[in-house]
């Protein structure tokens, strides 16, 4: 059969099946081959039946002793004893389905079966909820047994023994002629045999090289979306800006500090990409605390000496209202108008030279006269339509995007790679250091005696938390709970609580009293991880610091060190995890948020890092070796070579017709 030929051509393709798969998305040969497996199951031996909750997951084989159907109405759950039979019967573990009163005509007593899922002790005895299952019999040996098995994403209708019987059949008859890449990354790998090791494989070893390899295929047309986009970009014609520099004079001579080497090179480069004829399209990458919003408002100001609007989009209220206070007073005795455009403030909209604001800039409420530089702050927490709808507002203007999240090279030529990019690589001298510690279960009383020997000294502090309020299903420490003890404990001081669920002027009245010295103490959430600059605030606490990300945890401690006094940001966990306290340690090790970025990568991954919503990671099904960074170069490497020899793919017509079919994301 040939990849493009339907499934209801396969031979032994029942009816009912065939319709489910259409629901589910796969109509051809290629849709089921590439409905890759999500994991595998070593079915030539499995785990013993645990003695208790190990929490990893096992998967084990047993025989159903006894079934039965537990409590009443929508609280009821079916239950099976599964005993190791092959093991002489010492050993069983009893498995539960919630809300399932169907599972009792499917698993019944006498049922062989392989189980998967994770362990837990309840009542004596070692549970697992909810497992995945598969009933096995003589027939099952083959494909399901004896060897390493695939467990596919489940389709509604087709069970899973039944769908690996037919990739299995349709391996047998694909026809490896028409199984071909719009563009051959490894002309040593057969492309079939690649699905042929990546379903089935002999060893686990040969499905990282088959998922490897279309790993390579899938990041070779990322790049070559970026590259293509990019070479597109390049041949926009846009206006020439920045070649009037009074402005821009005037603000370095009004500064009573001088610029980092690090942001004068990027003002540099912002300058050359301004006064070519074609759209600036730049990325500024730095570090907590390295001075970008002083860099964008250099490109600001050169947009408003050549007689264009520019405006700054930020992604909270909180951090939109900072950099409105930051830009009036620097940029008003330069006589520069700012305005600010929040969900529910309007400052000096109407004919301000620059506008700050939130997604309010995105609409129509908020007019603009001649845009001509867009200014994105904290990126990733934008989706790329979102800027691409703020670049429509003006007539091709030029386009500056920052993020604090130091970003690892891979990741950065993978989601950024159509912009030029500035780093941020120094920190403004006069900034105090900072000194980092875990603690485990720290007493309370040691703690509240060193935080008073800080206020005592005119400091003030963050204490912060993982939760609004408490919650039964999350083991964490909340906000609402915890202020009113510190509230005791500080009875000399003025705490303020401060979460993401309060009013907008609630939330802003707190932070202006923070912010002004009127309250020592703020107790809050993440609401404070960007755009909050108190350089007399020098401590910080996070409590359950396990349950951040190592990205997160750096941009909150980037709270701190803005002053000249020493700072300290103390890291509490409960311990219990050992790969938790490695990462507490990595970050009290470093203030690098490169290397940061790097470990994060590591211990995260980039999926977890980035979300979904970034450019040209939410589609993508390999996200694991985003951090291959031998990988990456070598796609790229292969993209660049085919487009420098085929400019215009006049050779390679079915690559075009394939970037042109995903202009959406091609030109976004």
């Amino acid at each position: 059969m040939k990849a493009s030929e339907s499934l209801a051509e396969l031979a032994g393709m029942r009816g009912r099946e065939w319709e489910a798969l259409q629901l589910g998305g796969l109509k051809t040969l290629r849709d089921l081959l590439d409905w890759l497996p999500k994991r595998y199951e070593d079915r030539r031996r499995f785990d013993a039946f645990p003695a208790a909750a190990g929490g990893v997951a096992v998967c084990l084989k047993g025989l159903v002793i006894d079934t039965q159907r537990r409590g009443f109405g929508g609280k009821g759950f079916y239950e099976a004893v599964v005993e190791d039979h092959g093991g002489g019967g010492l050993s069983r573990i009893t498995c539960r389905w919630f809300n399932m009163p169907f599972m009792q005509k499917v698993l019944a007593t006498g049922h062989e079966v392989v189980l998967y899922g994770n362990p837990k002790e309840h009542a004596g005895g070692i549970v697992i909820d909810h497992p995945e299952f598969e009933v096995v019999s003589e027939e099952s040996r083959g494909i399901h047994l004896e060897r390493i098995v695939p467990v596919y994403r489940n389709i509604s209708g087709v069970t899973q023994r039944r769908l690996r019987e037919l990739i299995y059949s349709a391996l047998e008859v694909a026809e490896e002629s028409s199984f071909v890449p719009l563009h051959d990354v490894d002309p040593t790998y057969p492309r079939i045999e690649a699905f042929r090791e990546v379903h089935f494989p002999e060893e686990i070893a040969q499905t990282e090289a088959a998922r490897r390899y279309f790993a390579k295929e899938e990041f070779f047309l990322q790049q070559l979306r970026v590259l293509w986009r990019r070479a597109r970009h390049a041949d926009l014609s846009g206006r020439i800006l920045g070649k009037q520099t009074t402005l821009l004079k005037e603000f370095y001579q009004s500064l009573p500090f001088d610029l980092t080497d690090a942001q004068k090179r990027s003002v540099k480069e912002i300058l050359a990409d301004m006064r070519v004829h074609r759209p600036m399209n730049r990325l500024l990458q730095g570090d907590v605390g390295s001075g970008k919003t002083f860099v964008a408002m250099c490109a600001m100001l050169l947009a408003v000496d050549s007689g264009c609007q520019a405006a700054l989009m930020a992604p909270t209220q909180i951090l939109a209202e900072q950099h409105y206070l930051t830009f009036l007073k620097w940029l008003t005795p330069l006589g520069v108008t700012v305005g600010l455009a929040t969900g529910d403030r309007r400052e000096e909209v109407q004919n301000a030279q620059m506008i700050i604001g939130t997604h309010a800039l995105l609409y129509d409420k908020v007019e603009f006269h001649d845009l001509g530089l867009v200014v994105v702050d904290e990126q990733h927490k934008f989706g790329v339509a979102q800027r691409g709808k703020l670049i429509q507002r003006g007539v091709m203007p030029d386009v500056l995007v920052m993020t604090a999240t130091p970003i690892p090279r891979t990741l950065t030529l993978t989601i950024y790679g159509d912009l030029d990019v500035s780093v941020l690589d120094e920190l403004p001298a006069g900034r105090g250091t900072i000194i980092s510690g875990v603690r485990v279960k720290p007493k309370v009383s040691e703690m509240t005696k060193f935080l008073s020997s800080q206020l005592e000294e005119g400091r003030q502090i963050y204490l912060v938390y993982p939760l609004v309020e408490e919650s039964d299903s999350v083991k964490a420490a909340s906000v609402i709970e915890q202020y009113p003890k510190w509230q005791k404990r500080f009875k000399h001081f003025e705490v303020d609580l401060l979460h993401g669920k309060m009013p907008a002027e609630e939330k802003d009245s707190v932070m202006a009293r923070f912010r002004d010295g009127k309250s020592e103490v703020l107790v809050a959430t993440t609401v404070i991880e960007v755009g909050v600059d108190v350089p007399n605030a020098n401590v910080m606490v996070i409590f359950n610091a396990e349950r951040f990300g190592l990205a997160q945890l750096h941009q909150l401690r980037g709270r701190i060190g803005r002053g000249e006094h020493k700072s300290y940001c103390v890291l509490v966990t409960d311990g219990k995890k050992p790969e938790a306290l490695e990462k507490l340690n990595i970050l009290a090790g470093t203030i690098d948020g490169f290397k940061i970025a790097e470990e994060d990568l590591r211990i995260r991954g980039p999926g977890e890092i980035l979300g979904t919503r970034q450019s040209g990671i939410g589609g993508l099904r390999f996200v694991e070796f985003l951090a291959d960074t031998a990988l990456i170069r070598e796609v790229r490497e292969i993209a660049e070579k085919l487009l420098r020899e085929d400019p215009s793919l006049v050779k390679h017509s079915h690559i075009k017709s394939w970037l042109l079919a995903h202009a959406d994301v091609a030109t976004q």
